[in-house]
């Protein structure tokens, strides 16, 4: 038996903060999991062959925590023909070691929600279709916090929790010492309860699910390794799965799902695909028994980066430390290993452990357990199809969280197999949320992931951005702006202006790791430290910043570099044909047209929202025209979704058929927006076209000459001003931007970023993809029916879901509120209506012009009818913001400039 302290001694003696026993130090504690039972020696299929079937409709890969929730959820909608191969046992790898934690609350309502789902399966589902304990053991989750900042977290947290009737209560030190008795509160500012969050065992859940799945007629086979994945090109040169290969015979089956772990990204080549994910070492250590511990619950001291896992008697001690060790050369072997504990790396945990619950200073270690598990870029899944190959799903990378979030992620999982889509908004997971020239980038995913893992416990703060994985794609303007003081964001490995600091440059440096193995951390980091000063839950310091960028372009003008948005052209014999089906608006108009729609999935919710323009052919070809015969379209989208947005439009040409091709000249094009009520005067002396109302009207576009570089200008808004955006082809966008900036030097032009879009586009009311409007929202719920034809005949994807939904009345609506009192909202807040709570804010901001807070959220009816308009109206509203509630005032119209006279010019 080794101690906690002795642990410590023998990592670092030169450098215990604290007392220590005397005498030596014990023998290292045994390698061994805390629980009574695994799956390791289980009987499985016995000593016999294993026997797959000839054909399956869906092949799980991987026995663990997802692969086991997805094969239950499939089974448990209707899928008979579900094979499940584990190489192994089931839980090899890195099911079995976890520890097994679930906490309700996160900073996601969507995750929120897949761990209820989660919780629901484990503790009632599985225990009511089986008889049997499903391994659920409800002892409570504790967070700790030791700092203002952290407890504003968990009161965020706490409101957010309100709306999906999770309880919580903020508890003072003392409420804290009571609750938790051999718990040290002498430097803490409050904690966070949650009676109802509890752990689970992998043996026992995973089991449960097996046997309940194998009853709906799944197929679960051990000890069964995947050799191959057989892949077949159609005759659109779609590559498509049609066999899965194992040592014991060949599964044909037109659907793959990757829920390999750590393995995941052997088996992604197996079938050409990319799975970026790293391997690391994650550690725990079990303690012995201590007296007093039983029945407490378990604790998550962010700040201290710990948590403390209730095990009966004992306590198992882990976290994340920030020089964590990767897993170089991932063995196919490894099954129910766990690696030697390097005590240099995990002795910063042990320090929390003890200052957090002293008792531990001198209680013995029974078990080391550390083991592998897989981490990502951002720290969230890998899920859905993959982009290269067409039935091939992901259900991997799970950052320690497979266990917690398996229910919910399994079943829109299953959903995504079966239907095509999740039912939730699951952009935040789904693999297309990354772009291809990323996901193969080795150091890219090796210091992304890292940082994720380093900051996994740090505080979620709404402006923080990554240091790690920096500067990997930058528009032709990015240098000139740097020098200018812009402060940049990272949006999927695009460098975009964030807001632009009077100070002076502020580059990104070279990853530093933090300091950790043995690399010189930067000093004096002007990014950094812009980036820290940011670290606030109240309005940052940097506020007057963007309200001088705001309402410079709301009283003059300013000049927008969103260059880093996605640019694509969808041209061929069919093209209007796909135009037609693939976006909601009628899009099918003249040359020079352009308009704003939507992208809808089969349900009716919002794939995407972007700018869709007519063009006619090049001649000669050029990146601002190419040359095609048929129809040609335009299609501009924001950015960080590019990936996604191309992904869908792909998925549904292959689908369809239609004989039109999709091409992206997103890196050959820049895009510059002038936007104010100056705009016209500065770029009348810029562009070489007349830009009056009745020569070049709101929502047109046309080629012109700016500085003598032919560019395409359209009369569009992000922000509500009357403006113009240039798409410049990438080597004239210097040139073009400084005559713009001569131009509109003596009208007093200002550079903004995408702090002031996120402002000024909020105060009109616009929407933003994956904040208020998500693939669980449909037009008609956020305000955007203007979108959809369906005045017209003419069909288009989810064209029915829309219908069905208007015919019935629409159960939630995107309402925008403002509150008198000044106070910072960033979203998730709760929003009340006469004393009950109908739903949380999406997305919230500062409006500058109106001088008011504004926010943005969906709310239901209590009584389970229709949102209507005077539903709206005739409520009195309060939005809780971190256990406070404030007066609001909901609007059924924007708050500025509701007629929309500034986007055409009267002003």
């Amino acid at each position: 038996m080794a101690s906690l302290t002795r642990a410590l001694r023998r990592a670092a003696p030169w450098r215990a903060p604290w007392p220590l026993s005397g005498g030596t130090p014990g023998p290292t504690a045994e390698k061994s999991v805390p629980y009574r039972q695994t799956l390791k020696d289980g009987s499985g299929d016995g000593p016999g062959r294993p026997q797959p079937p000839a054909a399956a409709e869906v092949v799980v890969v991987g026995g663990g925590s997802l692969g086991c929730q997805t094969t239950y959820h499939l089974a448990k909608m209707g899928v008979r023909g579900v094979t499940l191969l584990e190489r192994d046992r089931l839980t090899a790898g890195t099911t079995w070691h976890t520890a097994g934690l679930l906490w309700q609350l996160r900073p996601s309502d969507v995750e929120v929600e897949l761990l209820a789902h989660t919780r629901h399966v484990v503790s009632r589902e599985l225990p009511e279709e089986t008889g049997l304990h499903a391994g659920w053991i409800q002892n409570g989750g504790l967070f700790i916090a030791s700092s203002k900042q952290r407890l504003d977290e968990y009161k965020r947290l706490m409101s957010l929790g309100k709306v999906y009737s999770v309880e919580s209560y903020v508890l003072s030190p003392s409420e804290t010492k009571d609750l938790y008795p051999l718990m040290n509160v002498d430097d803490l500012y409050g904690t966070l309860y949650v009676p109802k969050d509890g752990t689970m065992d992998p043996a026992g859940t995973c089991s449960t699910l097996a046997r309940a799945a194998t009853a709906r007629g799944a197929a679960i086979i051990e000890n069964c390794p995947v050799t191959g994945i057989q892949v077949k090109v159609d005759d659109l040169g779609v590559k498509r799965v049609s066999a899965v290969e194992t040592p014991y015979g060949t599964i044909q089956t037109p659907c793959v799902v990757n829920c390999a772990g750590v393995w995941a990204p052997t088996l992604g080549r197996m079938a050409g695909v990319h799975v970026p994910l790293v391997a690391m070492h994650h550690a725990y250590v079990v303690t012995e028994r201590i007296e007093g511990i039983q029945n407490m619950p378990n604790v998550r001291d962010h700040d201290a980066s710990v948590y403390l896992r209730l095990q009966g008697d004992a306590l198992s001690v882990g976290g994340y430390e920030s020089n964590p060790i990767f897993w170089e050369e991932v063995s196919e072997k490894f099954a129910f290993g766990l690696f030697d504990l390097d005590w240099d790396v995990f002795m910063q945990h042990i320090e929390g452990a003890v200052n957090r619950v002293p008792v531990l200073e001198k209680t013995g270690i029974k078990s080391t357990v550390c083991g592998p598990e897989s981490f990502t870029a951002d720290h969230k899944p890998l899920m859905g199809e993959a982009p290269e190959v067409r039935g091939f799903f992901l259900g991997c990378g799970f950052n320690s969280a497979g266990m917690m979030l398996g229910g919910g992620c399994g079943r829109e999982l299953a959903h995504w197999v079966i239907h095509g889509r999740p039912e939730k908004d699951m952009y935040g997971y789904d693999i297309r949320r990354f772009p291809r020239s990323l996901t193969d980038n080795n150091r890219w995913l090796r210091e992304r992931s890292h940082e994720s893992y380093a900051k996994n416990y740090s505080v979620v703060f709404p402006h923080d951005e990554p240091l790690a994985g920096r500067n990997m794609r930058k528009d032709p303007l990015h240098e000139e702006l740097l020098q200018q003081g812009c402060v940049f964001q990272e949006r999927h490995g695009w460098e975009r202006p964030g807001w632009f600091n009077p100070k002076g440059a502020a580059p990104v440096l070279d990853y530093d790791y933090y300091g950790a193995y043995k690399r010189q951390r930067h000093s004096n980091y002007m990014y950094n430290r812009l980036l820290g000063d940011e670290y606030t839950f109240d309005f940052p310091p940097h506020h007057h910043v963007i309200k001088n960028e705001c309402l410079t372009c709301r009283n003059a003008l300013a000049l927008f570099d969103m260059s880093y948005f996605g640019k694509f052209y969808l041209v061929g014999p069919e093209a209007t044909k796909a135009a037609n089906w693939l976006f909601t608006a009628d899009v099918s108009k003249a040359p020079g047209s352009t308009v704003y729609t939507c992208m809808l999935n089969r349900r009716g919710g919002v794939e995407s929202d972007l700018t869709v323009s007519r063009i006619s052919p090049g001649n000669p070809a050029s990146p601002l025209a190419p040359a095609f015969e048929g129809d040609g379209y335009y299609l501009a989208v924001g950015g960080a979704v590019a990936q996604h947005n191309w992904s869908h439009i792909t998925t549904v040409l292959q689908d369809t058929k239609l004989q039109c091709k999709l091409l992206d000249c997103s890196e050959e094009l820049g895009m510059l927006s002038l936007q104010g009520p100056l705009s016209r005067a500065v770029l009348q002396d810029v562009l070489d076209t007349d830009l009056s109302n009745e020569a070049f009207p709101f929502s047109t576009h046309k080629l012109a000459k700016a500085a003598g570089c032919t560019v395409r200008a359209m009369r569009l808004s992000f922000v509500g001003e009357m403006g113009w955006e240039l798409h410049v082809p990438k080597a004239d966008c210097v040139r073009v931007y400084q005559a713009v900036m001569k131009a509109g030097a003596r009208h007093g032009i200002t550079n903004a970023g995408y702090r002031a879009i996120d402002s000024l586009s909020i105060e009109k009311g616009y929407r933003h993809w994956h904040a208020d409007l998500r693939p669980d929202d449909t037009p008609l719920e956020a305000g955007l029916a203007f979108t959809c034809k369906l005045k017209s005949g003419i069909p288009f994807l989810g064209r029915e879901a829309v219908e069905a939904q208007k015919a019935t009345g629409i159960p939630r609506r995107l309402v925008c509120f403002t509150t008198e009192e000044k106070v910072p909202m960033f979203g998730l807040e709760a929003v009340w209506r006469d004393g009950e709570v109908v739903g949380h804010i999406r997305r919230a901001d500062f409006g500058f012009a109106i001088d008011k807070t504004i926010a943005y959220g969906y709310i239901r009816n209590p009584a389970g009818g229709a949102v209507s308009l005077d539903f709206v109206e005739s409520g009195r509203y309060e939005l809780e913001r971190m256990g406070v509630a404030y007066p609001a005032r909901a609007h059924t119209k924007s708050p500025f400039d509701p007629d929309n006279k500034r986007v055409r010019g009267i002003y």
